[in-house]
């Protein structure tokens, strides 16, 4: 599935969407990755890329190189505390 399916209403020039595709398809490629575009790493890549391009970004390696760090970085994260459970009240004694 190509990066259009992520775009959600970002505009970009054909080129530049060209570019971006080329990096997704290769951070695909890098991560085994095959699944469908409801896959959460693929969504996750996409995003990453298309974040990258709005600032600016346009060569295909650096997207690529860029939104895979980022990811490894976030799914290598530790996971946040969780909130402590709330206090069960008490029986009446």
């Amino acid at each position: 599935m190509p990066i259009r399916a992520f775009l959600d209403g970002h505009s970009f020039d054909g080129e530049t969407i060209r570019l971006m595709g080329i990096a997704f398809e290769t951070g695909l490629a890098s991560l085994g990755y095959t699944l469908g575009s409801d896959d959460p790493i693929r969504a996750a890549l996409a995003r990453k890329i298309i974040v990258l391009a709005e600032a600016g970004e346009r060569d295909p390696e650096r997207l690529c190189d860029a939104a895979l760090k980022a990811l490894r970085a976030a799914i290598n994260a530790p996971n946040p505390p969780q909130p402590p459970a709330s206090p069960q009240a008490l029986p009446d004694s």
